[in-house]
């Protein structure tokens, strides 16, 4: 089944973890996707970073696809309790989950702002991609109307231009503690299995670079997927 790679949380602060994960793309022969946030937790702004912009740019031209990845990755900081509002902040994510809480208006107004930055950095939006894989089902919509051509989820990539939806299987590391990082390192190395059933996505995290272990796990990873992988995520449908 095809394969296809990411490098999330793409940001000016983020440079090197980026440079570093796409050296190991390259050695596998590889071009992933690059899922650029606008302003980073509020700190690393884009347009602040003209050579990031141009490396980035360059990267487009040379056939890496670049999705919009929320605009902070951070949430509004509700303070809801809901069990849902738990999962999403403190479980599946340390508090980025920033799609999971808005409400359309200001999910739109980010929308927006994204689709600016983005022209001003000369960049073309080959898809979205929300912090955390969590967003509500009415956003995919929305992003058909704006015509964004691809998202995903946890369990699920989206065709929003030709209204498909696939089941698809995400291998990815958390590093934020020991405990999700072994964890994490034996989930990927047994769902490797899914590969004959279903697609799926290799999501880089720059944290992934700050460790020994997920450094070695993600060269192995795309040695693994040598034979299978797709230069865009439109193609994992077939």
């Amino acid at each position: 089944m095809p394969i296809h790679v990411s490098i999330h949380d793409v940001a000016p602060s983020t440079a090197s973890e980026v440079e570093l994960a796409l050296e190991f793309c390259g050695e596998a022969g590889v071009k992933p996707a690059l899922l650029v946030v606008p302003n980073l937790h509020g700190t690393a702004p884009l347009l602040d970073a003209p050579k990031f912009c141009n490396r980035l740019r360059a990267l487009q031209e040379a056939g890496h696809e670049v999705f919009l990845h929320g605009f902070f990755h951070a949430s509004r900081g509700t303070g809801e309790t809901s069990l849902r509002s738990v999962f999403a902040q403190r479980v599946a994510s340390s508090g980025e989950a920033e799609f999971a809480e808005l409400d359309r208006r200001e999910a739109v107004r980010r929308l927006d702002d994204g689709e600016a930055i983005f022209r001003h950095a000369g960049l073309r939006i080959d898809g979205f991609v929300a912090p955390a894989w969590l967003s509500p089902s009415w956003l995919r919509p929305v992003l058909a109307a704006r015509a964004y051509g691809y998202t995903e989820d946890h369990f699920r990539i989206y065709d929003l231009g030709r209204g498909l939806a696939r089941t698809s299987v995400v291998l990815n590391y958390a590093s934020r503690s020991p405990g999700r990082l072994f964890s994490t390192v034996g989930y990927c190395r047994l769902a490797r299995v899914a590969r004959g059933w279903v697609p799926v996505r290799l999501a880089i995290h720059p944290g992934d670079m700050r460790v020994a272990l997920l450094r070695s796990e993600v060269r192995k990873l795309l040695t693994w997927g040598r034979g299978d992988f797709v230069p865009r995520a439109t193609a994992l449908f077939g």
